[in-house]
């Protein structure tokens, strides 16, 4: 059996402003990787981060945690 897939959903929204915050002061500026969420102090949730973002230019993953957040924010 496979395992669902979830998205962003697992990610707490305080985790997803702390990497939103880090691509905005642009400690982030290659494709989304292992490496991005380590420097970032993500490592909790580099699973589904990486599931979602991984190989995404900076400011696609920008887009889409801002859409994330703004949906969670909504409600």
């Amino acid at each position: 059996m496979t395992q669902p897939i979830t998205g962003l959903t697992t990610v707490p929204t305080d985790d997803l402003k702390h990497l939103l915050r880090a691509l905005h002061r642009e400690w982030i500026t290659t494709p989304f990787d292992i490496h991005c969420v380590a420097g970032c102090k993500l490592q909790h949730v580099a699973e589904p981060l990486l599931g979602q973002l991984r190989g995404l230019e900076p400011n696609a993953v920008r887009a889409v945690v801002t859409a994330v957040l703004a949906e969670r924010l909504r409600s």
